[in-house]
């Protein structure tokens, strides 16, 4: 391991991990108790102590009462929090908790809870202590899972609080770039403690077995520094085609175009394949009604639509809430309408037998 990835971070680095956050007038720590959240919230400090005029930090642990140390660990923090100036909240999740996709409920429960914090303290951004080590985990996982190009580009550094709509408040990890063996280093030269969650090397969880599969990829030359950086040249690929996606849905969609979506056929058979993919996936974002549409149900209902347009038939699917219809040079999409019940549910689309037919709606993931 380099010897720069086992050092403390130094005031000036920490000064331009939250240098672009300084103009805010307050901004939400999501503080857990762990090594990785009590860095952040050191670092916060001490950059917020040494401007004569910045944002108001407000540390907020969300205890989902799923370990008995929980408590303890939000009230340490809260002492902590103290101990440099900090204001500090206690959310707790409440509820019955799922028996099955934990995780996942938990972390929208934590993000919920984070952005009612931010929208009480009038704050713009929640800060988060994802480290390049959780960016390497997260592209291992989305390998795993088949992940296109925007899901391998992981996360990113400013992004859309998730579940909140028109992204405010914003969520930042300023420490997207910094290994964690830095953060503990940083944390032991000021002799600042922090809590152990044992659920991190719980083998019942995906991440926690991945994460036990990091050295090995390592000693193979795949560590966290290669993978983070594959990660950020995916998210500029991933830009540039979205980019190329923006120019395309200009010319043929046309700007303030209402559903029904009209694309002329000879346009979509020229685009390249990604981008007519994405116009695609865009148009049905924009007009459906079951939310993002799964990337592998999008491929298979493009692929169908490329079949029919050298067949000169008429096709029609539906999918997250829209429906995709090829009437000889134009392909529009449009708002699904409700889903038959009773008598009609189960019929096979009777697309097959040349008499179109709605088809069922794919649910998305």
């Amino acid at each position: 391991m380099p010897r720069d990835a086992v050092t403390a971070l130094t005031a000036s680095e920490a000064k331009a991990l939250f240098a672009d956050l300084a103009s805010a007038d307050a901004l939400v720590l999501a503080v857990s108790g762990g090594p990785d959240s009590t860095a952040l919230m050191w670092l916060a400090a001490r950059w917020r102590q040494a401007l004569k005029k910045g944002p108001e930090l407000v540390a907020v642990t969300v205890d989902h009462g799923l370990r008995a140390a929980s408590k303890r660990e939000a009230r340490d923090v809260a002492g902590l929090a103290k101990e440099l100036g900090i204001a500090h909240r206690i959310l707790r999740w409440s509820g019955v908790k799922p028996k099955t996709g934990l995780p996942q409920a938990a972390r929208e429960a934590r993000y919920r809870l984070l952005a009612q914090a931010a929208g009480k303290a009038g704050a713009s951004h929640v800060l988060t202590a994802h480290t390049r080590d959780d960016q390497a985990e997260t592209v291992v996982m989305r390998m795993s899972r088949g992940s296109g190009l925007s899901g391998l580009a992981a996360m990113q550094r400013v992004s859309p609080l998730p579940g909140e709509a028109g992204g405010a408040p914003f969520l930042v990890r300023p420490l997207l770039e910094v290994p964690k063996t830095r953060l503990i280093a940083t944390l032991e030269a000021a002799a600042i403690g922090f809590a152990d969650d044992p659920t991190n090397r719980d083998a019942a969880f995906t991440r926690a077995r991945l994460r036990g599969l990091m050295p090995r990829l390592a000693a193979e030359g795949l560590d966290a520094a290669r993978l983070a950086l594959l990660a950020r040249r995916l998210a500029r690929a991933d830009a540039a085609l979205e980019a190329a996606v923006d120019v395309v849905w200009r010319g043929l969609a046309g700007a303030g175009q209402r559903p029904p979506l009209v694309f002329e056929t000879a346009d979509l058979v020229r685009i390249p394949g990604e981008i007519r993919l994405r116009l695609i996936g865009r148009a049905i974002d924009a007009v459906g009604s079951e939310g993002p549409v799964e990337l592998g149900k999008l491929e298979a209902l493009v692929a169908g639509l490329a079949e029919a347009l050298g067949s000169g038939i008429r096709w029609r699917r539906s999918l997250a809430g829209a429906l995709v219809t090829l009437h000889r040079d134009k392909v529009s999409v449009e708002t699904a309408p409700p889903r038959r019940t009773g008598h009609g549910r189960g019929r096979r689309n009777a697309l097959t037998k040349g008499r179109p037919k709605r088809a069922r709606a794919a649910k998305s993931r």
